[in-house]
C-alpha cells in the first residue's frame, strides 16, 4: 500500500499563481497539510489568549507574522516544502526561485560536524591557574558521571548527556587569571538551553569544594563551535562570467567586515523565518552565527563561493542549534504543523534544512547583486506593498501595480510617492470617464 506521507513533492510549478484557498487545497491534496491544519490557517491561527499566557507576562495578544512556504527545494536527494514566517516580501520568492535554479542545475548536500552544546562555569579570579586546571581535570570523569546521574539522566536514556569537560584560562586586564570550565553535552533533539544551565549550576558546588575557588556565574554559550551544520550547493555547467562574478562577490564579504555584515544578514533572511515557523530561538542562533563569523578575530562571511572547473560550489558552516521538542516547538500549533510539513525526524535534520535555505538565499542575493542589481528584483516584489501604502483599493490594485512595474522597468527605482501619484492619476481618469 502506498505511503501517502512519502508522496514525491512535488510538482508545485505555478504554486505562487494560485489564490489563497487554492494553495491550501493543493497542500491538502498532496498530503502536506491535513484538514485540521487547513482549518487552523483558514481560521486565522490562534484565536484565544490561553497559549500566550503560558509564554509571556502581561499578555495583550499576538503579533502575527505572515507564514508562507518556499518551494523547489531538494536537499540530500529529498524534496521539501519549507514553511517560513517572515514579513519581508522578497524572501520566500527569492528562495523558491533560486532553489529551482539549483534543482535544475545542481544539488544541495549537508552534514553535521559534532554533537555537543557548551555550558560555561566562570571562576573570575583564581590564585594559581595551573593548580586549578589540574584539580578540575583530576575530577573530570567523576563530574561528568555525577552530572549525568543527577541531572542529565533523561538525555542519557536517549543517547545523549554530558560528554566532556575542558578548562580555559583568560588573562584579565589586571594581570590575574580567569578560569572557565566548559561542559559539553549532547542534547539529542532538544535545543538544550535549560538542561545545560541546570548541569552547570549543579556542578558549581563540587567544583568549588575541591578547587577552593569561587564560581562567579554559570551559563550556556551560544557560540557552539562543537556542533556545526554544513551545507554545500553545487551548480553544474554554470556560465563562466556569472560564476566568477559570484566568486568575487563572495571574496568581498570574506575580506571586508562591512560587506560581511550585510552578506550574513542575507543568509539569515533564509534562516530566521524557519526558526520562527518552527518555534525555535532565532535570537540564540543569530548570536551564534555572528560570533562564529568573528571567531578568527575579524568579522567575516559565513558563506564561501568558488569556481571549481565548470562548477560553482558554495559552502555554509555555522552553529545552528535548534530543537524539535520542548517549549514553543511542542506547544504552538503552527510550529507543529511546520515540522510536520518538512517531515522532520530530528533536530539535526531540521538544522540541515535551515543551513541549506540560508545558503540558497545567499546565492540568490549574490546572483541578483552581480547581474540586475538588488533594486529591480527587490522592488518589483514590493510593488503591491507600495500600492497598498498609497491607499489603492482592491479594484485599483491591478492598474496601480502594472503602472508601477512600468516605471520601475524604465527608471530602475520606485517609491511611495510614485505609488501615490499613480493612484491619483488613476482616480482622475476614472472621474473623467
Amino acid at each position: 500500500m502506498e505511503d501517502k506521507s512519502k508522496k514525491s513533492l512535488y510538482n508545485f510549478t505555478g504554486f505562487s499563481k494560485l489564490n489563497y484557498l487554492e494553495r491550501l487545497n493543493k497542500l491538502k491534496t498532496n498530503f502536506v497539510l491535513s484538514e485540521e491544519d487547513v482549518n487552523f490557517f483558514k481560521n486565522g491561527g490562534i484565536q484565544t489568549p490561553d497559549l500566550g499566557e503560558k509564554f509571556v507576562e502581561n499578555l495583550l495578544g499576538y503579533f502575527q507574522i505572515p507564514m508562507g512556504v518556499a518551494t523547489n527545494f531538494c536537499i540530500d536527494g529529498q524534496d521539501y516544502l519549507i514553511p517560513m514566517a517572515v514579513e519581508e516580501t522578497s524572501i520566500i520568492a527569492a528562495a523558491s526561485k533560486t532553489a529551482k535554479w539549483v534543482r535544475e542545475n545542481g544539488e544541495i548536500k549537508t552534514e553535521i560536524i559534532g554533537t555537543d552544546i557548551i555550558g560555561q562555569i566562570q571562576f573570575s579570579k583564581v590564585k594559581n591557574f595551573t593548580e586549578f586546571e589540574a584539580a578540575v581535570l583530576q575530577q573530570k570523569d567523576y563530574l561528568i558521571g555525577l552530572a549525568n546521574k543527577e541531572v542529565a539522566f533523561g538525555l542519557v536514556a536517549r543517547g545523549g548527556g554530558v560528554t566532556n569537560l575542558t578548562v580555559r584560562e583568560l588573562i584579565r586586564d589586571d594581570g590575574l587569571s580567569m578560569a572557565v570550565v566548559h561542559i559539553y553535552m549532547n542534547p539529542c533533539d532538544a535545543m538544550g538551553a535549560n538542561i545545560i544551565n541546570q548541569v552547570c549550576e549543579f556542578l558549581k558546588d563540587p567544583m568549588q569544594e575541591f578547587t577552593g575557588e569561587t564560581v562567579t556565574m554559570c551559563i550556556l554559550s551560544n557560540l557552539v563551535d562543537s556542533k556545526l551544520t554544513k551545507a554545500t550547493v553545487t551548480i553544474n555547467n554554470i556560465e563562466k562570467d556569472l560564476a566568477y562574478k559570484i566568486e568575487e562577490a563572495s571574496r568581498f564579504a570574506e575580506l571586508d567586515s562591512y560587506r560581511a555584515a550585510t552578506n550574513n544578514k542575507g543568509v539569515l533572511n533564509g534562516i530566521d523565518p524557519i526558526l520562527i515557523a518552527t518555534g525555535n530561538d532565532w535570537r540564540a542562533v543569530e548570536a551564534g552565527v555572528h560570533a562564529y563569523a568573528a571567531r578568527a578575530g575579524k568579522y567575516s562571511s559565513i558563506t564561501k563561493w568558488r569556481v571549481v572547473g565548470n562548477k560553482l560550489v558554495g559552502e555554509l558552516t555555522a552553529p545552528l542549534v535548534v530543537g524539535t521538542v520542548g517549549g514553543v516547538t511542542t506547544l504552538h500549533p503552527a510550529a507543529k504543523i511546520s515540522l510536520k510539513m518538512m517531515q522532520i525526524k530530528s533536530a539535526e535534520h531540521l538544522s540541515r534544512i535551515i543551513a541549506s535555505v540560508g545558503l540558497v538565499q545567499n546565492l540568490g542575493a549574490l546572483k541578483a547583486l552581480t547581474t540586475v542589481g538588488i533594486i529591480e528584483g527587490h522592488m518589483k516584489l514590493h510593488v503591491k506593498n507600495l500600492s497598498l501604502g498609497a491607499g489603492a483599493t482592491e479594484k485599483e490594485m491591478p492598474f496601480v501595480v502594472k503602472k508601477l512595474e512600468e516605471i520601475l522597468a524604465i527608471t530602475k527605482r520606485i517609491s511611495l510617492s510614485n505609488a501615490v501619484e499613480v493612484v491619483k492619476d488613476f482616480r482622475k481618469k476614472t472621474e473623467i470617464k
